[in-house]
């Protein structure tokens, strides 16, 4: 994920202050990792000196001075064309529970019993999110992010259901290297 194009999304509904896009930030991506205020500040700086964001001001409020951002022309341009350009789909796709699999077949180890138990927490994750994306006053954001996060666990486990029906002949196939 692009911190530097998600901040210049946040920055198109007008100024605003390192700390607010911090908070939007967690808001509008509720299953992300939220940022640090560090990792804000520092991309905020990027954009300045990039030219695609500018300091409006800076004002106190009776507390510290705070920096207002916008977005410049360049930026809107900038967000605008990544925003439009097509996600390559990943050419290798190897992801932790992948390894772990494949490593547990190697190693002599108890794959079956590894992959049931991920599936245990795999679906205990999934009722997590569904019970997130059916709460009373749920907010969109919240609702495509568990859409999102829900369609990848059941692609997992998909795997995972058929990876168990090889195991045999995966097991098989390594000990008569």
């Amino acid at each position: 994920m692009s911190i530097r194009h998600i901040l210049l999304g946040l920055l198109a509904g007008g100024p605003s202050h390192g700390y607010d896009l911090k908070r939007r930030h967690d808001d509008r991506f509720p299953e992300a990792r939220p940022l640090a205020y560090g990792q804000v500040y520092t991309t905020l700086q990027r954009l300045v000196r990039d030219g695609l964001a500018e300091v409006e001001g800076t004002d106190s409020d009776g507390g510290p001075e705070r920096t207002r951002y916008r977005s410049t022309e360049a930026g809107t341009r900038e967000l605008a064309e990544w925003a439009g350009q097509i996600a390559p789909p990943a050419p290798f796709v190897t992801n932790e529970i992948f390894a772990k699999v494949v490593v547990s077949i190697l190693s002599g180890g108890d794959p079956d019993a590894y992959l049931r138990a991920q599936r245990a927490a795999h679906m205990t994750r999934m009722r997590e999110l569904t019970a997130v994306k059916t709460a009373k006053g749920a907010d969109l954001a919240s609702v495509l992010s568990a859409d999102y996060a829900l369609n990848h666990l059941d692609a997992d486990l998909r795997w995972m259901t058929t990876t168990a029906a090889r195991l045999t002949t995966l097991t098989a196939e390594v000990d008569s290297a």
